[in-house]
């Protein structure tokens, strides 16, 4: 069914109105709190969420603002200042009061029937705001924007119109959350059972096997990196060395780099050209002891380790990467008063050494659950912007009514 088809059934020849969002609806103000204020007061569980710019909420109790500014009626929130954007809430709220919000206390219309069109047209206020050095919006630019009511003359009807195009999107809505929980809920226990195999599967009882210490030079290679200077784009410009920073350390596979460096920048800096299938480690930073598997060959900042075994049919470099990944809570939680993993520690660092044809065994098992495991994850998104899709073609659907200018030629 097409669109025009579809809305003539739903409105079965009622007409339409464009209204000002500021006629339509109740606009409430916030209270006045700065952020200090809401990470003082935040109290988790408590009754009154409140809202700042972008994603930053504090929850406080009912007697930690003014009871005035204490909204209790299903509302849309404006965020009028940096990420541009509407979000709909149907608990006790305030917000900052350089932010405001809409409700439709005593008004013939379904608040989230406003809410939906509003997200419908974000873009609209995002260009708008994008005009300001820091993007922004004004109270008149939604007070003034018209949105569309069915059958304004039979407030019945109108609700009716408007609850219907509500149901069908908050069953796109429900829908794409209840997949997104059911795929997060069984990404989380795959990565649990394969956590618990691999703790298994690399654990030996004392006398089991050989440990050898990565300080070993008959066995292991370990070394660092370096970054050419900035200042010489001789070092960098039309470069064809694939250089890794520690953000590339998540205890995964690495298959490209985003930055290079040329030849004459790694004779002129400390950084090293690592061979494929050398097992990296962050010695610092945000992902201090993450690893990382590369699968091509590359040098790194000197933020990282890498550990290269020498004899291949001996030691293993992917069991090498899957054991140190294997240590990462551990580290984590035994090293977190340090600031930084260095090289004299790591070479002191043991790995068990199983015979070859083991540790190829191990090997292949957590390889297949690490597949199955990125499998789902990459999934994961990919059906999240299916289902926002397909709720944003009904959604245009539902809302292709015809403009004042159409309506009046």
């Amino acid at each position: 069914m097409s669109s025009v088809n579809y809305l003539e059934k739903l409105l079965d020849g009622a007409v339409v109105e464009w209204k000002p969002l500021g006629e339509v609806l109740v606009r409430t103000k916030g209270t006045k709190i700065t952020a200090g204020q809401m990470r003082e007061l935040h109290k988790e569980g408590a009754p009154v969420k409140v809202f700042a710019g972008g994603k930053t909420v504090a929850f406080v109790g009912l007697g930690d603002i003014p009871e005035k500014d204490v909204n209790r009626e299903p509302s849309i929130i404006v965020k009028s200042r940096g990420v541009i954007e509407f979000e709909y809430y149907d608990k006790p709220f305030s917000h900052k009061n350089e932010m405001w919000s809409y409700n439709a206390n005593g008004k013939a219309i379904d608040i989230k029937y406003v809410y939906h069109f509003l997200k419908l047209n974000e873009p609209h206020f995002q260009k708008i705001g994008s005009k300001m050095q820091m993007p922004q919006i004004a109270t008149p630019d939604t007070d003034k924007f018209e949105i569309p009511i069915p059958c304004p003359g039979n407030p019945k009807k109108s609700l009716e119109i408007q609850t219907e195009i509500v149901r069908i999107l908050d069953a796109f809505t429900k829908l794409t959350a209840e997949l997104t929980a059911e795929l997060t809920a069984e990404l989380t226990a795959r990565k649990k059972r394969y956590k618990h195999l691999r703790d298994q599967l690399l654990s030996f009882e004392d006398g089991a096997v050989e440990w050898k210490m990565f300080g070993d030079e008959e066995f292991f290679q370990v070394t660092s990196g370096g970054t050419p200077s900035t200042g010489k784009p001789e070092y960098w410009g039309n470069g064809n060395i694939p250089w890794l920073k520690s953000e590339s350390c998540n205890n995964e596979s690495v298959y490209s780099a985003s930055q290079f460096i040329t030849e004459l920048g790694l004779k002129k800096s400390s950084a090293k050209l690592l061979e494929k299938e050398t097992t990296l480690i962050a010695l610092v930073g945000a992902t201090i002891f993450k690893t990382a598997f590369m699968e091509f060959s590359a040098a790194t900042n000197q933020n990282i380790a890498g550990i290269k075994s020498k004899n291949a049919g001996v030691i293993s470099d992917k069991f090498v990467f899957y054991f140190l990944t294997s240590l990462y809570d551990k580290l984590k939680s035994e090293m977190r008063n340090y600031g930084m993993l260095n090289l004299s520690t790591l070479r002191q660092f043991k790995i068990p050494v199983p015979s070859p044809e083991e540790q190829a065994r191990i090997v292949a098992i957590l390889d297949k659950f690490d597949s199955l495991i990125k499998s789902i994850a990459e999934g994961l998104p990919r059906e999240i912007a299916l289902r926002q899709k397909q709720y944003e073609y009904y959604r245009d659907l539902l809302f292709n009514f015809p403009k004042p200018e159409e309506v009046e030629a």
